[in-house]
């Protein structure tokens, strides 16, 4: 019998099996519900972990349109982007985004803040897929449904 390795073994990326998740966002609180998606994405929960290989699952968000924020968030947060150009700081609030034109972008920039930037990161944002309604092209890939919002109170729980 072969003694035990003192060695970890890295998953090479054509060893990587990707998964796929439905995630239904309504009523969801941006932050709590980007921290699950960005672990899923980076393939965090994975006992086959591996920083430096996109071994994340592929990612399907629905009613992207319908988080909820917590307290005056939705009118008092400010996010800040700039143009490039002196003086040209903008600010917006998410309740503003959230009746514009593209409201997933809100779910969007909160996942795309908790991965890690650089190439890996563009990688694994590309296996992100948001929707604003409960309609996506994604049905042959046999998603795999996921309750978040009762992983949201088994934590309060046990906290």
């Amino acid at each position: 019998m072969k003694a035990l390795s003192k060695m970890t073994q890295s998953v090479k990326p054509a060893d990587v099996e990707k998964k796929w998740h439905l995630i239904d966002a309504d009523g969801l609180v941006p932050g709590r519900l980007a921290a699950i998606v960005a672990n899923l994405l980076r393939g965090k929960h994975k006992p086959s972990y591996t920083p430096h290989v996109d071994c994340g699952d592929h990612v399907i968000i629905i009613n992207a349109d319908k988080v909820k924020f917590t307290g005056n968030k939705a009118a008092n947060k400010i996010y800040y982007k700039h143009t490039g150009h002196p003086g040209g700081i903008k600010e917006t609030t998410p309740e503003k985004i959230l009746e514009g034109k593209f409201p997933e972008r809100v779910l969007e920039k909160a996942i795309q803040r908790m991965i890690p930037r650089g190439p890996l990161g563009r990688d694994q944002m590309r296996a992100l897929h948001l929707y604003n309604g409960t309609e996506h092209p994604h049905a042959g890939n046999n998603p795999e449904v996921l309750d978040v919002a009762s992983m949201n109170r088994k934590n309060k729980a046990s906290a």
